[in-house]
């Protein structure tokens, strides 16, 4: 599997680092990487191109998200993504999404009623056991069989959340 996080930013930063961890049977089999737009529309791209271009690709069975957005509010179309490369796609969370909050914060963009589709899309989110996932080439079942095997958010995603954040602060921080 691929798990997937971004890294800390600040309002500054045009630019945000995103981390893959590809994972098997409890081992990392390697790290991929890409930059996407803080606030921008570019990531299901950007994370399509990192996949794609990787040598990993043929290994990767499932991808697994920290949430459906990236840098701030550059949404992923998990529908899309899990389409573009054949993949399912997990986008997974300890808390459920607040979409009455996100809705009034997507306001501001000018392209709010294209981001706010991009929400809409993933669907609500479905708690299964510690976390609340949107899904999206993958049943039901077949998404609890696979988180049930955690604690809580997959290891590659905190691992990506670690890697980033140990790059861009210089040491880790924080949970996932």
């Amino acid at each position: 599997m691929l798990g997937i996080d971004d890294s800390p930013f600040t309002k500054k930063d045009e630019r945000v680092l995103v981390v893959g961890v590809v994972w098997r049977s409890g081992i990392v089999e390697g790290v991929l990487s890409t930059h996407v737009k803080r606030d921008g529309i570019d990531s299901t791209g950007k994370i399509e191109k990192m996949v794609k271009n990787s040598k990993f690709l043929p290994q990767i069975r499932l991808v697994v998200m920290h949430g459906l957005t990236l840098a701030g509010f550059n949404i992923v179309d998990i529908n899309e993504l899990s389409k573009r490369l054949s993949l399912p796609v997990i986008a997974v969370t300890r808390k459920r999404p607040r979409r009455k909050e996100v809705r009034n914060a997507l306001e501001k963009f000018a392209d709010y009623g294209r981001r706010w589709k991009l929400i809409e899309s993933a669907g609500n989110a479905k708690k299964i056991g510690n976390v609340y996932v949107q899904l999206a080439g993958i049943s039901g079942k077949d998404a609890r069989s696979f988180i049930s095997s955690f604690e809580g958010v997959p290891e590659p995603v905190r691992l990506a959340h670690l890697i980033g954040s140990g790059i861009v602060r210089g040491e880790s921080h924080g949970k996932v």
